[in-house]
């Protein structure tokens, strides 16, 4: 697919998200596939004039980037250069084994990166035991200190997810991760239409999968199952439908 489409398509879903009234977009280079843990630079070239072109359709809500695979001061640059707001850091505590290969932590270099190109303003919000990847390294590290550990390491937010792309996330997890720290806490996959009620104790959601024709992530942006959720979302938060 040629930039300029996938540019008008990008700017096509956002505006549709902005249109429902969601809070925030987030952009991703999820058809990326294979992905790699030292994408080359174009693609971070490409990822900005996507963010660029969104952040226009889009000028009055946050914008986040996510560069895969665990590309964070890429998305970081990226962000900085096309006036977006935040960044999803993936390894930012504790080294884990994703399915790209070892992903080590990097809260050290990424954030004094953050400072050095001035991009202070630029929140990272960072996955702790993510998805797509194995945790035996560190099974005698509870969810709640990895927590802990991303806050003493000047995490911005912390996101919690299930194993896999659209998979549910563990309330328990929400629950004893809220209680062990003072920073916003998300949840990072497996959100939907019939879910939600299970995690709005949560600071805020990503919702991907969902939103897709049939809930599958590589699908068609479903106009309506959008407004349908965001019809939810309204009710839950004692507002009119």
């Amino acid at each position: 697919m040629k930039m300029s489409q996938i540019i008008e398509e990008a700017c096509r879903e956002a505006s549709i998200y902005r249109d429902a009234g969601l809070d925030g977009v987030m952009v991703e280079n999820t058809h990326d596939v294979p992905y790699s843990l030292s994408p080359g630079p174009e693609v971070s070239a490409c990822m900005t004039s996507v963010c660029v072109a969104v952040k226009s359709v889009c000028p009055s809500i946050p914008i986040g980037v996510q560069v895969l695979s665990a590309a964070n001061e890429q998305a970081l640059a990226v962000t900085l250069a096309s006036g977006a707001d935040f960044i999803r850091a993936e390894g930012f505590v504790f080294s884990h084994v994703a399915d790209e290969g070892l992903v080590h932590a990097c809260a050290g270099e990424l954030l004094r990166y953050r400072k050095s190109v001035g991009a202070e303003d630029v929140l990272v919000f960072t996955d702790i035991k993510k998805k797509h990847s194995s945790h035996i390294l560190t099974s005698d590290v509870s969810v709640a200190e990895t927590a802990r550990a991303a806050e003493f390491f000047l995490s911005d937010g912390l996101i919690l997810t299930g194993t896999s792309t659209g998979a549910q996330a563990d309330p328990r997890e929400l629950t004893e991760v809220s209680r062990a720290v003072s920073l916003p806490v998300l949840i990072g996959s497996g959100v939907t239409h019939d879910n939600v009620d299970r995690y709005f104790a949560a600071s805020g959601v990503f919702v991907g999968s969902h939103f897709k024709d049939g809930g599958v992530w590589s699908g068609d942006l479903n106009a309506q199952r959008v407004k349908n959720f965001m019809t939810k979302m309204r009710l839950l938060r004692g507002g009119a439908a």
